[in-house]
């Protein structure tokens, strides 16, 4: 009995959400519980040497895991940062002797000794990824668990009406390096329309569709099929903007009727993860992220707009 338990037990976790870019992902939805993994590891404590090379102030903050380095920034023009005593401005550099403090509170200098924490969180409709909403609407960040010294940062944004996969972590650091357009990392979508694409349709989102706020496209386009009047595409796009999908579409005078996101990078969403359900890294995965991420710096290729 106790190894029949045993069995089940292991079946019903999630499969690794950490996969080559190649690799294809599934978007189906399974029942089970997801992993409980904390998803850091500490190594023997250790203070920071006080030689150690310089760092911008912000990217500090952000690898403190206080915010994004565009809030750190925001935080220093406020005057809400001293070094030493002085207040900080954009530039600052410091050193692991000075002491920065936000307000009366200390920051203490990022223990390199201990990785991030990463989540992955399946948000469903009708979810906003905001700490606040005049509507009152409810927000992705109630259903992830309490940190204390840091704060849960969301890697990248989804609307109300789009589902899929949610990266949190306390890193400002690897959230930085996951959204800025110059790194170019790859969203993966699959997509519902009402219709279908036609081959110059679909040659459009490659080549780039002119928006409002500039030329948008899609490295790939797959027809995964479908039934009746609905239609299902997998799109591999790099950039993160505002509804750029539902946009795009939009241009071609189609209406999206579902929206999943499936992967980033090369997180991908687990397929036994259920809407609603939220499961961490374990520190094996957090450290081939961080190695990704490392070798993730060729700049975002130039996109000319089309000829007219």
């Amino acid at each position: 009995m106790a190894q029949r338990k045993a069995t089940n037990r292991a079946r019903s976790r999630p499969r690794s959400p950490l996969r080559s870019p190649a690799r294809k992902t599934a978007t189906g939805h399974s029942r089970s519980r997801p992993a409980t993994s904390r998803g850091y590891v500490r190594t023997a404590a250790h203070r920071p040497a006080l030689d150690a090379p310089s760092q911008k102030l912000h990217k500090v903050l952000a690898q403190a895991g206080l915010g994004s380095r565009r809030t750190m920034e925001e935080w220093i023009r406020e005057g809400k940062v001293t070094v030493n005593g002085e207040l900080a401005v954009i530039g600052t550099r410091v050193k692991p002797s000075d002491t920065i403090r936000i307000g009366k509170k200390t920051v203490r200098w990022p223990a390199t000794h201990r990785l991030p924490r990463v989540l992955v969180y399946h948000k469903p409709e009708g979810e906003i990824v905001s700490h606040d909403d005049p509507e009152g609407r409810a927000s992705v960040f109630e259903q992830l668990p309490d940190l204390r010294g840091a704060k849960w940062l969301a890697v990248g944004r989804l609307d109300y009406n789009t589902s899929g996969l949610l990266i949190f972590t306390t890193s400002g650091e690897l959230a930085n390096r996951m959204m800025h357009p110059r790194f170019a990392v790859e969203r993966e979508y699959a997509v519902r329309i009402v219709g279908q694409l036609g081959a110059a349709q679909i040659q459009r989102l490659k080549t780039g569709i002119p928006l409002s706020d500039g030329l948008a496209m899609c490295d790939s386009v797959t027809d995964e099929g479908g039934e009746g009047t609905n239609h299902w595409y997998r799109i591999v796009l790099r950039e993160g903007r505002n509804r750029v999908v539902r946009r795009l579409f939009e241009a071609l005078g189609l209406t999206v009727s579902r929206l999943i996101r499936v992967r980033f990078g090369v997180v991908a969403l687990p397929p036994r993860l259920k809407r609603g359900q939220v499961t961490s890294l374990p520190a094996g995965e957090v450290k081939r992220l961080l190695e990704w991420l490392d070798e993730v710096r060729d700049p975002a290729p130039n996109r000319e707009a089309p000829p007219a």
